[in-house]
């Protein structure tokens, strides 16, 4: 839970530094394209060629071109049509897809987990349950594209990690996702993008610095490796502390109006869920798979 934990806390800021300083002014495609370009760099110094089994590649670039390269091409779209209270609010949804894909991954269906990750939604929706503006529909889309995109990368990773056998660090492979995800992002831009609308100033550049070494490079090396030390109740739990996270951040910075009784209250409905997960969940499910 430490590196789930860190990596919420880190992530807090990513939501309103997007929607403030590069949403509409600096192009989408070139944000996605430059973040993960400047995480692979981070890993490449890490990165083992040899004694890596093509298969074990291939798999990580798929769950990288995923959960990096095309998740972020619906992310920052996202934000083109909602505001950044609508996009954390539509990311609710997360939990119920990391749960579902998981237990299809098993050959199986958990259905308390499903239980933990709703407690949790419902804990978000309270949060920021309010009026949307006329894009809604497409900006609703757009996001559960990205939150599909999500779940299906960190669950694909925590499986693969799970299924196989290797003996080299996880930090040694973990540029192969990256890679993956750049190719999603060099394509995404090649075909899309508005050379036109890059970045015009220090503050653009310094925050997309941030956004690839630190919140990408750093962050989703932390998440994944985070995601294979927990079962799948508190991972679904933990995609949506970053809706308190995030509005949190929004609030104290840069002012946004914010309902503070409901944030109190689905704060503490998603903290119950964690609880529910950790004290009595984790315990039943895994006492009914050592009996089984």
């Amino acid at each position: 839970m430490a590196y789930l934990s860190a990596v919420t806390l880190l992530w807090a800021f990513s939501f309103s530094l997007i929607g403030v300083y590069l949403a509409g002014q600096v192009d989408s495609w070139f944000s996605v394209l430059m973040r993960v370009a400047l995480a692979s760099l981070v890993f490449l110094p890490f990165i083992k060629f040899r004694g890596v089994s093509k298969s074990l590649i291939m798999k990580l670039m798929v769950v990288g071109g995923l959960q990096l390269g095309l998740m972020y091409c619906f992310y920052y779209q996202s934000f083109l049509l909602l505001s950044v209270p609508e996009v954390l609010l539509f990311t609710v949804f997360t939990p119920i897809y990391v749960t579902l894909v998981y237990d299809l991954l098993k050959g199986r269906f958990s259905a308390w987990y499903l239980v933990t990750a709703a407690i949790a939604v419902s804990g978000a929706a309270i949060i920021k349950f309010s009026g949307v503006n006329e894009n809604f529909l497409l900006g609703f889309l757009v996001v559960q594209g990205a939150n599909i995109c999500f779940a299906l990368g960190q669950v694909g990773y925590k499986y693969i990690m799970e299924t196989e056998t290797t003996d080299l660090p996880q930090r040694s492979i973990f540029g192969y996702f990256y890679l993956g995800g750049l190719c999603v992002a060099l394509v995404a831009f090649a075909l899309l993008g508005n050379p036109e609308k890059l970045p015009t100033t220090t503050t653009q550049w310094s925050i997309l610095v941030y956004l690839g070494v630190v919140a990408s490079g750093l962050g989703y090396f932390a998440w994944n490796k985070g995601a294979t030390m927990v079962n799948a109740g508190a991972l679904a739990v933990m995609n949506n502390a970053l809706v308190p996270a995030g509005l949190i951040v929004n609030i104290l910075i840069w002012n946004r109006d914010v309902d503070l009784l409901r944030l109190a209250l689905g704060g503490a409905v998603i903290v119950l869920s964690l609880w529910f997960n950790e004290t009595w969940v984790k315990n039943r499910v895994e006492n009914k798979l050592q009996h089984s």
